[in-house]
């Protein structure tokens, strides 16, 4: 039986994740299709044919202007009103490191009105931090995404990861609505510095939704954890399959109910 879940998955321009994007989304019952970044620009009718949506992570544009800049300009200009539809009708969009760059820089989080409030810029520690992190889930957050998930641990890989709201009223709003959806922590769970907050992010803020929980977007990669060998110590018991699919499954499962 062909499940109703369908995603675009997009491409092109330095975005290099798509593949393992796919395959997770495909393993835990979706059906992905990769497109460029031109097929969406030049048809945004296109999206009328899927109901999820992920910016998968990379380098869009080279990062020329500052990360995901460039294509969080093309997508709100070409396609912004599509993209509103899509949320209207209670599609779920995706946005992966550099696709949460895009979600955030084009206003589509914290709440989805072309205005930014917040951004992702350069790591605190000056470069670019590729390593395991440890997160822990905000279970009280709406995000759709990351339900009946209490901690899991992430990879990332990033220059410009250092999330910062623009104001103090931004931040209490995030917080009173329980839209920050994951922390970095250190491995007793606790919040910390660097190198537990690797990118010395405000508040340890790793990723956020919008109130809908709809639309998710995060620093580290759930497609790079579809396997339990994926984790540096999956000889020690890790699961039996990559935790980051419980990102996707979680997708998939409330299209699969809703549609």
């Amino acid at each position: 039986m062909v499940g109703k879940t369908k995603a675009l998955v997009l491409n092109g321009f330095g975005i290099n994740c798509p593949a393992e994007t796919a395959y997770s989304i495909n393993t835990v019952g979706g059906n992905a299709e990769i497109r460029h970044v031109n097929e969406l620009l030049e048809n945004p009718s296109l999206l009328e044919e899927y109901n999820l949506f992920v910016i998968p992570g990379g380098f869009s544009f080279g990062d020329d202007i500052g990360s995901g800049k460039v294509l969080a300009n093309k997508l709100q200009h070409k396609a912004g009103d599509k993209l509103l539809d899509f949320i209207s009708h209670g599609k779920l969009i995706l946005g992966i490191c550099n696709g949460f760059q895009v979600l955030v820089k084009m206003g589509l989080l914290p709440e989805p009105d072309f205005e930014q409030k917040v951004t992702l810029t350069y790591n605190e520690s000056g470069k670019f931090e590729d390593r395991w992190a440890r997160l822990l889930v905000n279970e009280r957050s709406p995000c759709i995404f990351t339900r009946e998930l209490s901690e899991i641990d992430l990879p990332i890989r990033h220059g410009e990861g250092r999330f910062i709201p623009s104001t103090k009223e931004v931040l209490d709003k995030l917080i009173q609505n329980d839209l920050h959806v994951m922390q970095y922590v250190d491995r007793r769970g606790a919040l910390a510095g660097y190198p537990a907050n690797p990118n010395g992010s405000v508040m340890n803020i790793a990723a956020i939704c919008d109130r809908s929980g709809q639309i998710f977007g995060l620093m580290p990669h759930p497609e790079a954890y579809n396997e339990r060998t994926n984790h540096p110590c999956w000889s020690s018991g890790t699961g039996s399959t990559g935790r980051g699919l419980a990102i996707f499954r979680n997708a998939v499962s409330y299209i699969e109910q809703e549609w």
